[in-house]
């Protein structure tokens, strides 16, 4: 019982606290289930091989940069020049926008490809804009080799470009019911008021892909996969540099702006919670329930992505139940990516995903209507996840 009451006493925490800040939520989180069930020492040793463990700190310094390239490519009108350029069908643009625009992670980033969807016309209603800009925002993410998957892949111990090769299926999934339900409507070509300049296209989409071609090049020579993604960003970020014409008292502003410290310690935050998670019995004793793998991976895995409105924290949750009833053998690609699929999915239709809160208010409309337009495809990819999880697991 006192396993339990602390397991859910930490999730309480977590999910109340991570709604004003997520690092404090998982540290807060962590260290109640470790003083309910380690003792004072295993529970200092546990903070502090988190605090010291080198591939962690590269990693979150790699994660704490990325939010300022894309602050970067947008107050030094590298984006800008590429949305101005952008002369094409209303579905390619109404894809495209959001898409690359969720490559940048940015708070509140759905609000920067919001004013751009408007651009489309005003024949199409407020929950499709919204509909639309979460859900393509985020499938090009799914598979963003930089994005959430990055820490995830690193908690599972499984090789990131092994799991892309499992979840691109998911990927063409939601492309495939995003099209029908959200744009197969829609026609006409965006205005044409100008020339195209292609090289305003091309610079910001080659800074920000720079990233992840370096962090694969780099790995498959054998070096440090924490020390390639470090230098994969650090790539990026020169090159903003140099394209943006960017000056030292530039970044003032933006490290103000977008506070990277954050990210760094949501980095630190997950793999404490995991750490300190493993550690404890707590895991055991859920395991204990009785969960079908398929039920654990995919109903329970999109129930907390709906309620936590986050990636990373349902995986770092459901990756110790997993390993614990499962073993660690049963942990391949193909049922890794099963589980963030359906955690991404439970995400994408989240009241609590920002994203969705913040495109929810832009285009002045209402959580019920948007689910109207976006829970169909979200449910018949879930379905088609389940089944196929029941005939190859």
């Amino acid at each position: 019982m006192i396993t339990w009451f602390s397991f859910l006493l930490a999730l309480a925490l977590l999910l109340v606290i991570a709604r004003k800040s997520l690092w404090i939520g998982l540290f807060a989180g962590a260290i109640t289930i470790g003083l309910f069930n380690l003792p004072v020492n295993a529970l200092f040793k546990g903070v502090y091989g988190t605090l010291t463990d080198i591939p962690i700190l590269l990693l979150a310094i790699s994660v704490g940069t990325i939010p300022i390239i894309g602050r970067a490519l947008q107050t030094t009108g590298l984006l800008g020049d590429l949305v101005n350029n952008l002369q094409m069908k209303r579905k390619v643009f109404l894809v495209f926008s959001p898409a690359f625009m969720g490559l940048l992670p940015l708070p509140g980033g759905a609000l920067l490809s919001a004013p751009m969807l408007i651009k489309a016309g005003d024949d199409i209603s407020s929950e499709s804009y919204v509909a639309i800009n979460v859900w393509f925002r985020h499938i090009l993410i799914l598979i963003y080799p930089l994005g959430a998957l990055l820490p995830c892949a690193k908690m599972a111990g499984l090789n990131l470009y092994s799991i892309l090769i499992y979840i691109f299926p998911t990927f063409i999934l939601l492309s495939v019911f995003g099209y029908i339900f959200l744009l197969r409507k829609i026609q006409g070509n965006m205005p044409k008021p100008h020339k195209t300049e292609l090289k305003k296209i091309l610079i910001p989409i080659f800074i920000i892909i720079s990233a992840p071609i370096v962090h694969v090049t780099l790995t498959h020579l054998k070096i440090m996969d924490e020390i390639s993604l470090l230098i994969g960003i650090s790539t990026s970020l020169i090159l903003t540099v140099l394209f943006g014409k960017m000056k030292l008292p530039d970044f003032k502003p933006i490290i103000l702006k977008m506070k990277p410290w954050r990210f760094f310690l949501i980095i630190i935050g997950i793999f404490l919670f995991l750490n300190i998670f493993k550690d404890s019995e707590v895991s055991e004793e859920i395991a204990k329930a009785v969960f079908s793998k398929t039920f654990l991976i995919i109903i329970i895995a999109a129930f907390l992505g709906f309620v936590t409105g986050r990636i990373q924290l349902p995986v770092s949750i459901l990756l110790p139940i997993y390993l614990t009833k499962f073993s660690a053998s049963s942990l391949n690609p193909f049922s890794f990516a099963i589980m963030y699929s359906s955690v991404f999915i439970g995400y994408m239709l989240s009241p609590v995903h920002p994203c969705v809160s913040v495109s929810i208010e832009f285009f002045d409309t209402t959580f019920k209507k948007f689910l109207r337009k976006a829970f169909m495809p979200g449910l018949l990819s879930l379905i088609i996840i389940y089944f196929t999880a029941i005939i190859f697991l």
